[in-house]
């Protein structure tokens, strides 16, 4: 199997894996993210009529750049709008074949704080504060070298 191929079988079994988890009704749709390198999407599906709810993207009118965090959160924020429209308050959260991080990450945490609860930002790894060195005067200073008496010589 050639390794493209190899890559493509990968990604529809972590697909599978998630969504079989993942169901979506009236009240609470599944929010399914889809990105590109250039773009993000984002919809809300009730998968018992098989119908789109709303959606959001980063394609459109204003013909933003998705490929950055900063899209991801307008669409996270545009999608949460949409719901409230619709009277939608909670979502399942549907990553797809996509790791939850940087992009898919921004989008769902965007939603959650804008009103559209699909994930507890609590439970999300925040990076480590940065912590300052010790000053120089804290360091051991290194010993004085000690005078070794001569070794005696071997008798012949």
């Amino acid at each position: 199997m050639s390794q493209q191929k190899l890559i493509l079988v990968r990604r529809e079994r972590r697909k599978h894996r998630v969504r079989k988890k993942i169901r979506g009704t009236a009240e609470r749709p599944r929010l399914s993210v889809f990105r590109s390198s250039k773009h993000i999407y984002a919809q809300l599906i009730d998968d018992e009529t098989g119908r789109t709810l709303a959606a959001a993207s980063t394609v459109g009118k204003n013909g933003s750049y998705g490929g950055n965090v900063e899209a991801a959160k307008l669409v996270g924020r545009k999608i949460a709008e949409a719901a409230k429209a619709k009277g939608i308050t909670q979502a399942a959260f549907d990553r797809g074949p996509y790791r939850f991080h940087g992009r898919v990450q921004a989008l769902a945490v965007a939603a959650t704080e804008a009103g559209l609860i699909c994930c507890n930002p609590k439970n999300i790894k925040q990076p480590a504060p940065k912590t300052e060195a010790p000053p120089e005067a804290a360091k051991p200073e290194a010993k004085a070298k000690t005078d070794k008496k001569p070794k005696a010589s071997k008798p012949k």
